[in-house]
């Protein structure tokens, strides 16, 4: 059964508006996303992701790189989509982290190809493996609203990827249950430049 998306209601006066406690909206989403992927089969999780992966696939024809994730817990997985991305010839890249100040690197990795396990269990290739720039970032997320604002698990990673990187197609990657009426906004924030939920491509709000 499917879960709605959460309204994160907080009162004031008479009008209930979004919270804007970036920590009170990621509790809200993480539970909405850990119970939707906890009402899915085995096949119907494969299923979904799946489809996940064929709205992508237009995003990035024709790129040279792509960075994608390792999925944890109850995040949209990866791996169908990396399938055919390296199939259409697209070189795969994984983030590699070091520590929580570290800027994020990504590097060649092909299915098959060994993960280490590294900060707080991100599963990433070896820090040795050939770097390489992407031209696109498959990006997890907490959450995201109509202005394809992301909200992440907080630690800056993918912000900071992307302040070096403004040229770069940045792509949410997540479950359509992770949709938020507005997604709490920092001033170093950015959109993204597009959303794929097993649902299907999302675009920004202005450019419907």
């Amino acid at each position: 059964m499917a879960v709605p998306p959460p309204a994160f209601p907080r009162r004031s006066g008479d009008m209930t508006i979004p919270s804007t406690d970036k920590a009170v909206q990621r509790k809200a989403l993480r539970d909405a996303r850990d119970a939707y992927v906890r009402s899915l089969s085995t096949d119907e999780r494969s299923r979904l992701e799946a489809a996940a992966a064929d709205a992508l696939r237009p995003l990035i024809a024709g790129l040279g790189a792509v960075a994608f994730y390792v999925a944890l817990g109850s995040e949209l997985g990866c791996m169908a989509a990396i399938d055919a991305t390296a199939k259409a010839g697209i070189d795969i890249l994984l983030p590699h982290v070091t520590g929580p100040t570290s800027d994020m690197s990504f590097h060649l990795w092909a299915p098959g190809e060994p993960l280490e396990s590294g900060w707080r269990g991100l599963l990433q290739p070896w820090a040795g493996s050939p770097e390489r720039e992407p031209d696109a970032i498959v990006a997890p997320l907490v959450g995201f609203d109509s202005r394809l604002m992301r909200l992440g698990q907080g630690g800056g990673f993918y912000d900071r990827a992307f302040a070096l990187r403004p040229m770069v197609k940045k792509i949410g990657f997540g479950w359509s249950v992770q949709q938020s009426c507005a997604i709490a906004v920092d001033p170093w924030d950015v959109p993204l430049d597009a959303m794929v939920t097993e649902r299907g491509q999302i675009e920004p709000e202005e450019r419907r």
